[in-house]
């Protein structure tokens, strides 16, 4: 199972801010290791992000995302105590999702 994600959720003025650092190797499928060989892909490929049941931001990445890739957006909505929930799922079927409190 994959490392947790860091999560921060702030709300003020009627938006919230979120920041996600994801722990993901983002490997192309192009690399190649010390001894010459490709070092297969393994990247994220849908990122979901829900306030409560409500999908705030869906995306689909691909190879060129980097490693441990860094996420950070705003959306109207959101309040103190609020669940703010992030997901993703790779191209070898591992997920996590993880979940935080907005400030």
């Amino acid at each position: 199972m994959a490392d947790p994600m860091k999560i921060r959720a702030n709300a003020a003025n009627g938006v919230t801010e979120v920041k996600v650092l994801m722990a993901h190797p983002m490997e192309t499928g192009i690399r190649k290791d010390a001894a010459g060989a490709v070092v297969p892909a393994h990247y994220i490929t849908d990122v979901t992000v829900k306030h409560g049941e409500r999908v705030v931001l869906q995306c689909m990445w691909g190879q060129s995302v980097s490693q441990n890739p860094y996420l950070a957006f705003k959306f109207k909505g959101g309040a103190k105590g609020d669940t703010v929930s992030v997901s993703w799922q790779d191209n070898l079927g591992e997920s996590r999702t993880d979940q935080v409190t907005v400030a």
